[in-house]
């Protein structure tokens, strides 16, 4: 595996040193079930990897090309996910409560692109997701209570019977957005575009 490095083991303190994966060729790999918690998989390519049932949490995938990959159930808290590419990912029933898809890097470098990602049961309550690209993606059943959605693109997104009590929406783009079912919409939200 080309660009792999791998830290083991503990620090002098105790505490268990990070990971490192950065620009690692993962593309296709086999990661079932695997713990990866606190990795620094930044720039890794992960395009169609097999992600089901992974643990993520805390770990760094900025700049991770994981289009087609399968994170179902993958648990993704605290994640650094800007700049991360998931067109076409499968993230049904993933846990990205306080998952982080922005911070200090420009609005144009840090959208997530998770377009037409299937995202059908995820848990993504609480979780930041300024600017980030939701193009097609289905969001059926999603709970996005208390999500911070300001200036995301939910064009044609699908979110039948999501759960958006006390989501953030200013700025959204939701032109063509399905919202049958779903709670808490505000109702600026329905179908509007900058």
């Amino acid at each position: 595996m080309r660009g792999l490095e791998r830290e083991v083991g503990l620090t002098e303190g105790g505490t268990r040193r990070r990971s490192t994966f950065r620009f690692a060729f993962l593309t296709w790999a086999d990661l079932r079930h695997a713990g990866l918690e606190n990795f620094d998989l930044f720039d890794a390519s992960l395009d169609n990897a097999n992600m089901s049932d992974v643990n993520l949490q805390d770990t760094d995938l900025r700049k991770a090309h994981l289009g087609g990959a399968n994170l179902t159930n993958a648990r993704l808290g605290a994640a650094d996910m800007t700049g991360a590419e998931l067109v076409r990912a499968n993230l049904h029933h993933a846990h990205l409560s306080r998952a982080e898809e922005t911070n200090e890097t420009s609005e144009a470098d840090s959208s997530a692109d998770l377009t037409r990602a299937d995202l059908t049961g995820a848990d993504l309550s609480a979780a930041d997701l300024r600017g980030v690209v939701l193009i097609q993606a289905d969001l059926t059943g999603a709970d996005l209570r208390g999500a911070d959605l300001t200036r995301a693109d939910l064009s044609n997104a699908d979110l039948s019977n999501a759960d958006l009590t006390g989501a953030k929406m200013s700025g959204a783009q939701t032109a063509g957005a399905i919202f049958e079912g779903a709670r808490g919409v505000p109702p600026h939200s329905r179908g509007s575009s900058p």
